[in-house]
């Protein structure tokens, strides 16, 4: 077996370095790519990429400085279902000055004993938004075993779109490459993105290679080349996580400085020394957090007056989350107007929360601006600023020693709970009167779905009743608010019956206003069951209710982390009285599952006091953030759970 294990890794080290000998020599193939037939680590990829390169340069056209990007690929089609990768799109970008070009393109399908190229008049480009447009093309004559090939090069005169290369993708690829040159005048920023490691990374100088028309001296160039080998896919189908861009394994370039012919230096990347300075000059940001006397006479006066500081700061949360609706535009770095947008009474995310800040600075309650990005968006850089990853704005501000993160724009958020979106990580807190600085974003803490139930028989009526209170806390209320303001009478009902098995009838429900608040929501539920006390033994599943349908965890390998947002609890008690005429034949075995120290636990007891069968389910992942190294025992975990709600049995004997 290991001699077999041996020549299997050999075998692929020798088909990694044909893949590699290749280069933009399109239309052949290698040997190793025509005899390919199955990817070895996972027998239901659909698709590979034998060979990808790219390579961006700079070259002067017409007097003018030009960005090439040159792009080759292979894939191997495995099935049909990999016939998805036989439809290609090519993004290009443009503005109402000028637009990239893709100046050559060749794209051509490889069959046992044929190749059909794709022909230049099904070649077709579509305008995507007012910045963006395709070239798009299908592969003709497509079958399983198929190789599809194709090269472009694209023409860009935006020497800012250097972006770099994704190494990672949808699908899994044997080898990628990049290559860049780039000239003395540019600098960019890099930064290797995701987990998976460079294979080949070197960067050496070339010398005088190139010469801006009108410069006395030629420019010597930086040469790069960085090479990945046998790459997973990048599979983003599972929930909980933040955004692909955080961990797709990828080489990012930010143009950092450039210097100009007559040696004039321009310097992009700025200091948060810089960004603060020129925030608080900003007519759409700074101009907009001192606007405190207009909101000081537009309020009542009592608002920025009555109560502590505490009751204050929440009275003009309530405030503010009341007068305006949300856009749902962000327009952080847009035309923001807190004076229109107040008497509009509605406004994107920077007007609403900039208007907060003002008017809890008007009441005395010191409150800065907090810079940050949603979950979607990605996370922001820490090295240095980069404004393109931030896109919300929230309120930051201490209260008797308390830090408190606000966000007026969702009417369901009660105060110091951020919309689930807001959920980043980190932020920016933008002080005016000294320096910026990073602060971290915390969940609500508690948040837990509580199900508390007793079931009673009437063997007379051949019935079981019961009675249900579900409480809900912290996101979980916000959640089940929210939903239920949606709903009419017969539609919340619907709602319920779905949280109940089928055979289940509610009889009467309601929402216990005593026991609620904003961050809390209590309901009871009665239902009953007909003809369970038939035979001579009874099965019942004690789970009336369930947590989870199935496990959301399905990868066998997820490389990238999970991120629930916040910490979720979720508790099960229930109590059986046990009919008269029958006894306890066999109750489930309790069970105990840890997720390390205080990370997270399973724990599951199932006891008699006398003539009752008490259970107690209670599932707790306190922490938010687990990473790929912990994904095993998160699904197992989860699969415990679902495993004890689903297959759990208190069987009844008659007497």
């Amino acid at each position: 077996m290991r001699l077999q294990l041996v020549t299997l890794l050999l075998l692929l080290g020798n088909i990694a370095t044909l893949f590699s000998q290749n280069d933009f020599n399109y239309g052949k193939l290698t040997t190793a790519e025509k005899d390919y037939e199955f990817y070895e680590k996972d027998s239901t990829v659909h698709a590979v990429v034998l060979y990808e390169r790219g390579d961006n340069y700079f070259e002067i056209i017409n007097n003018h400085i030009r960005v090439i990007k040159e792009y080759h690929v292979k894939i191997k089609i495995l099935d049909e279902k990999g016939f998805v990768q036989g439809k290609v799109s090519i993004p290009f970008y443009h503005n109402e000055r000028t637009s990239e070009k893709i100046t050559e393109i060749k794209a051509k399908t490889h069959n046992e004993i044929s190749s059909h190229s794709v022909l230049p008049n099904q070649f077709f480009e579509n305008d995507l938004s007012e910045k963006w447009s395709e070239m798009v093309f299908t592969f003709p004559k497509l079958q399983k075993g198929s190789i599809v090939e194709y090269y472009y090069k694209l023409t860009s005169p935006f020497i800012y779109n250097f972006n770099g290369w994704e190494f990672q993708a949808s699908i899994p690829k044997l080898y990628s490459e990049f290559n860049a040159t780039i000239p003395g005048y540019y600098i960019y920023n890099r930064n290797l993105n995701g987990s998976l490691k460079l294979h080949t990374n070197v960067a050496s100088i070339k010398k005088n290679c190139f010469n801006i028309p009108g410069s006395l001296n030629q420019a010597d160039c930086e040469v790069l080349k960085y090479v990945m080998k046998d790459i997973p896919a990048f599979e983003a189908e599972e929930d909980y996580m933040l955004a692909a861009s955080n961990y797709i394994s990828r080489i990012d370039f930010e143009l950092s400085q450039l210097t100009r012919i007559n040696g004039a230096v321009e310097k992009y990347t700025k200091t948060w020394k810089d960004v603060d300075k020129e925030f608080k000059s900003d007519k759409d940001i700074g101009k907009q957090l001192s606007k405190k006397n207009f909101f000081q006479k537009s309020v009542p006066a009592s608002l920025l007056s009555e109560g502590n500081e505490l009751e204050r700061a929440k009275n003009i949360f309530e405030f503010i989350k009341d007068h305006y609706t949300w856009n749902e535009k962000f327009g952080i770095f847009r035309k923001a107007r807190v004076k229109q947008a107040f008497e509009n009474k509605a406004g994107n995310v920077a007007e609403i929360n900039m208007s907060l800040v003002n008017l809890l600075n008007a009441a005395g309650i010191e409150t800065k601006l907090m810079l940050s990005s949603t979950r979607q968006q990605g996370l922001p850089k820490t090295s240095h600023p980069v404004m393109s990853d931030f896109n919300y704005f929230l309120a930051y501000t201490t209260i008797e020693g308390n830090e408190y993160l606000l966000d007026a724009t969702d009417k369901f958020m009660p105060f110091g709970m951020l919309p689930f979106r807001a959920l980043n990580h980190y932020g920016r807190v933008m002080n005016f009167k000294e320096e910026s600085y990073w602060s971290k974003i915390e969940p609500q803490k508690s948040n837990t779905f509580l199900i508390r139930g007793q079931i009673m028989f009437d063997p007379e009526e051949n019935q079981a009743q019961g009675t249900f209170y579900l409480s809900n806390s912290g996101y979980n209320a916000v959640n089940t608010r929210k939903n239920n303001s949606r709903l009419n009478e017969d539609e919340y009902i619907e709602k319920l019956e779905t949280l109940f098995d089928e055979e289940y009838n509610i009889t009467s429900h309601d929402i216990l206003e005593e026991k609620s608040n904003d961050k809390v929501i209590t309901e009871r539920i009665n239902l009953e069951l007909d003809n369970l006390l038939v035979g001579e033994m009874i099965y019942i599943n004690p789970f009336f209710t369930k947590f989870f349908s199935q496990n959301p965890f399905k990868l066998e390998e997820r490389n990238y982390p999970v991120d629930f947002g916040y910490p979720r609890n979720y508790k099960y008690q229930l109590s059986i009285e046990v009919p008269d005429g029958y006894s306890i034949h066999e109750l489930p075995q309790n069970k105990m599952v840890k997720l390390g120290d205080k990370i997270g636990y399973l724990r599951y007891n199932v006891n008699q006091e006398s003539n009752t069968i008490l259970i107690n389910y209670d599932f707790n992942l306190q922490e938010v953030f687990f990473t790929a190294e912990n994904y095993k025992a998160l699904k197992e975990i989860f699969k415990y759970s679902i495993d004890i709600q689903k297959n759990s049995l208190v069987i009844l004997k008659k007497v």
